[in-house]
């Protein structure tokens, strides 16, 4: 599987090979910024985010004990809510507050037609699972994702 890779003026998105699921990768000059990549690397790995309007909000607040469950619930909410509302998103605003988050992402009704979804997220895992701080003070935020 080739990575693929996308990189706008506060963050970038990858995925990774990992057997038969994918990793979804966030990077940002901010934890928010991290998370909010990862957001859109989980929309990549079903449809082109660039193809999702952002004209409908959808508020989620997740909490754990710490970054990588946080990343985990992030990632699992925007799953639950995919799913649930029958939507994708390719627009998020995250902020914390004491080991919560509070996010709002933006998108729009799946139609399968144009969006062409290629696969079904059943939810992230704990596979790889790192949130931290590189060398060169970048967020990375990551997990592989059960396809």
């Amino acid at each position: 599987m080739q990575s693929l890779h996308c990189e706008p003026a506060q963050g970038s998105w990858d995925h990774f090979p990992h057997q038969a699921d994918i990793g979804v990768r966030g990077i940002g000059t901010t934890k928010e910024a991290a998370f909010e990549q990862a957001g859109l690397a989980l929309t990549a790995v079903i449809t082109d985010p660039t193809s999702v309007a952002p004209i409908q909000e959808v508020t989620i607040t997740c909490e754990a004990p710490d970054d990588e469950l946080l990343l985990v619930d992030w990632l699992n909410a925007l799953v639950y809510e995919m799913a649930t509302r029958r939507m994708l998103f390719s627009r998020f605003n995250v902020r914390f507050n004491d080991g919560t988050l509070h996010a709002t992402a933006w998108g729009e009704s799946i139609e399968v037609v144009r969006h062409q979804p290629a696969v079904e997220v059943k939810g992230a895992t704990y596979t790889e699972l790192s949130v931290k701080q590189d060398e060169q003070g970048r967020w990375i935020a990551q997990c592989v994702v059960d396809v």
